[in-house]
This record gives C-alpha cells, structure tokens and sequence, in this order.
C-alpha cells in the first residue's frame, strides 16, 4: 500500500468512525508536492466537498493573532512584559501582562463578560474592552494556566490599536497576504461547508448557526482549507521553508514562540503552552506545534511536527471537519505528521567533506570534562559544538558563537546552557588549555571543584 493510501485510510476510517459530514486534509512539506484529500459531503448544494470547501477553524485563529503580537514586540511596539493597560484603556485588570495573555497564564476568565454562546451574541471590540471590568479574574497573574478567549480578544485589540486599523485588516496584511494564505478569510465564502452537531443516538445531524464573533474574532473568527493550514503548520514548525526572507516572522522569534511557558495539568504533563502555540511532546525530542480550534459546527486541528530522525524540512498538517461533536479530528492530524515521517522520511544527505575548524578554534576540539562529567567538542556545520558524552548522538548539542570582536568569549546559542557565556583560556603557544563555561570550570583532565586531578585520589 501507498504512503498516500495509507493516509487515505486513516482519513476515512477516522471520518466513518467519527461520523463526521465533512473531512478535508492536507500534508505539506518542502521538498513534495502538498497531499490533500477530502472525504464526505458538505451539505452544500452548490458547492460539492472539493479541496477548496471552507471550514470554520476556531482557535487556530489564535496562533495568527499571537503572531501579529510578536510582529509588534520584533518592531518595538511593545514589551511582552508591559502591562496590558500601558497600551490599552481598560477599566480592570490592566496590569495583566502581555506575555501572560499569550500562554494563558493571566488568568483572564474564559469568555467574555455575558453568556454570549447562549445568546450567540459578541460583544463588539469596544465593548470587549469596556466591559473588562465585568470580567473576573479568576487565578492570579502567572498563577498556572487557564485557557482564555478573552485574553487573546483583548490582544487581538492590541495589535488593531498599535497598527492603527482593525484586527482582520491587520491580520489580512501582515500575515494572510505576505504568505499566501488566500484561502484563509474573516467570513465564510460561498463554497463554505456546513457545520454540523451530530446526534449521539442516531445518524441525524442538526447544521449549526454560523456565528460572528465580532470583538472576539482574533480568538476564533477565521475560515480556511486544510491546504492553507497545512502549510500555517509547516510554517509555525519550520518558518524558513514557508517565509525564507522572514517577511511576517524571524525564526528565531517563531523559536522563542515554540518555547513551552506552561503546562496545561501540573499532574499529566502531556501538553505545553507557548506564545500562542500548543506543544504536543510526541517520541524522544519529537514535538508537534500549533493548535486545535473548535466552534460551533466545526472542529479543526493544524500542526507541524518538529525533531527527530527523518522529519522533512516543513512538515505540516492539518484536518478540518464538519462536525462540533468528534475528537477524532484532534488526533488524525497527529498520526498523519507521524505516519508521513514512517512512509515517506525526508531524503538522506550525502555526507560532504568541509572546510576544516577555524585556526583559532582547533585546539578545543575533542574531550573535555566539567563538573567531574565529561563532554565532547566538536565543529560541524560551521559552529562550535558540546554535548555530554554520555548523550546519545542525536542529542541536540550546545552550539556556541562568538560574541562579535571576541573569539575567546562565546555565546550558547542552542542546547544546554543556552545564553550563557564560554570563555577560552590560552597559553603561550596560543592553544586554549582551560574553559569556563557559565561560570563552571572546562578542563582536559577529570578534576575535583579543587583543582586536585580525580586520578590523585585522595590528598
């Protein structure tokens, strides 16, 4: 059987089984066409279940709107750690901040103020911020985790205010539009699929009202194909493949975003929460990224899948349902990021020959021992290299680079010890004979805290 028969499989079973109306999804990746397959009927007369039917995809809107808060902190428009309130008039709970709204750690009550899914009534965006103090503040600011709408409509306010335009022109043109989402939009179009609560004890199925969530759309307002999301998860796992000249995001920002602040149960550490973004630990250093989104109708789940032995460049998934009532979508998007690195893994590199280390750099290569533990120096890929020799060799390693105008002082990049500083100590002769790393002492022999060699035994 076909990888793509494979996945096919999964998709119907998944769709029987969950009797959902409606299933489409996509895998995207960087070095193959995109897979896309749909499986069902969308309740749409005039428009048959094709690979460009639009479903509501709920909180995925999230993670855009936590983008276009970076893309403010990038541009100085703001600190992550301001206070809500220094950018925004509200009249309660100002002193939230901003870095806490994103992991959902400011402790924001769920919704906004009123029963809005009784009424299907939303506030609009002024009244999301005039009524903040209606709105309890149910945990203390960083106390743990608490998922909040509120929270990321109130973000979603930030942005439209510091841009100067509403939350969907913003998000239209710093992010839909620079990466080619045009299938993702604020309402539904006319080839939109039906959305659906499915009976429990028969096969009826009742369509579901389509909302407008007004001022608290950067929560939950956006509609999409499982093609556009795929790659919205291959870019919030590997940015440089979807946006290689960092046009809506750097890099190194989208890392800082994939960098768990919380876990979502202090007991079952089973899934983390960053700036915006679900981490969802997979296999050993396997993690997929992204997030789930359900509205009234709809549910939907978008990933990419980062680390591990034969992960394609830009791996992505996603899987849109008509169904407000089956879990099953949640995981399909899991097993299709995983069953695509198990059929079909990236292409094996040939191993090249490089240029050799820096000069300066040679005489550190090799063993070395800290704290007693002996680590492994190493240049590959042009940068200096550590790891614990006890680690397995896929383990992610400290990469170092040297602060600019100095060679002997240099910065971990990645790894253990990330930010701190590696200074070199030479001799004469101009070979480096002592490192401290952090502050810890780096020698060629195994040594106690006092100096003394650990072959000398006791003094």
């Amino acid at each position: 059987m076909t990888a793509s028969a494979r996945y096919e499989r999964v998709v119907r079973k998944a769709q029987a089984d969950g009797r959902i109306p409606a299933v489409s999804v996509a895998l995207h990746r960087a070095d193959r066409e995109p897979w896309v397959f749909t499986v069902g009927d969308s309740g749409n007369p005039d428009h048959p279940l094709n690979a460009d039917t639009r479903f509501r995809i709920g909180s995925i809107t999230k993670t855009f709107t936590a983008v276009l808060v970076l893309q403010c902190r990038d541009e100085g428009l703001l600190d992550l750690d301001d206070p809500i309130g220094r950018h925004l008039p509200v009249p309660a709970h100002g002193d939230a901040l901003i870095r806490r709204l994103l992991s959902h750690t400011a402790g924001f009550q769920r919704e906004p103020y009123g029963d809005i899914w009784d009424t299907l009534q939303a506030p609009d965006p002024t009244e999301v911020l005039a009524q903040l103090d209606r709105a309890e503040r149910v945990l203390p600011n960083a106390r743990r985790y608490h998922y909040s709408n509120l929270g990321f409509a109130v973000l979603g306010q930030l942005v439209a205010k510091l841009r100067g335009g509403s939350w969907a022109e913003v998000v239209a043109e710093k992010v839909l539009g620079p990466l080619g989402l045009g299938a993702t939009t604020l309402n539904p179009p006319p080839q939109a699929a039906v959305g659906y609560v499915v009976d429990d004890f028969s096969d009826a199925a009742r369509p579901e009202p389509q909302t407008d969530l007004g001022g608290v759309g950067p929560a939950a307002q956006l509609w999409s194909t499982a093609g556009d999301m795929a790659t919205w998860g291959a870019f919030l796992a590997h940015p440089a493949t979807v946006d290689p000249g960092g046009k809506v995001l750097a890099a190194a920002t989208v890392d800082e975003m994939r960098f768990p602040a919380t876990v979502t149960h202090e007991a079952v550490w089973q899934a983390g929460f960053g700036l915006g973004l679900i981490i969802e630990p997979q296999s050993r250093w396997v993690t997929h990224v992204g997030h789930d989104g359900a509205m009234p109708g709809f549910l939907a789940s978008a990933y990419g899948r980062r680390g591990g032995e034969g992960v394609p460049a830009g791996l992505g998934a996603a899987v849109l349902g008509s169904s407000g009532t089956s879990r099953l979508i949640g995981d399909v998007v899991h097993e299709l990021l995983k069953l695509a690195v198990e059929l079909d893994p990236a292409d094996i590199t040939p191993w090249t020959i490089a240029a050799p280390a820096p000069r300066e750099y040679r005489s550190i290569l090799g063993h070395w021992y800290s704290e007693g533990t002996p680590f492994v120096f190493s240049w590959h890929d042009g940068a200096l290299r550590a790891r614990l020799t006890e680690l397995p060799a896929d383990s992610p390693p400290s990469i170092f680079e040297p602060l600019p105008g100095q060679p002997d002082v240099l910065r971990t990049v990645s790894g253990r010890e990330t930010g701190e500083l590696l200074r070199l100590t030479r001799d004469e002769a101009g070979a480096v004979v002592r490192m401290h790393w952090a502050t810890y002492r780096v020698t060629r022999d195994q040594q106690g805290f006092d100096g003394g060699a650990a072959s000398d035994g006791s003094a």
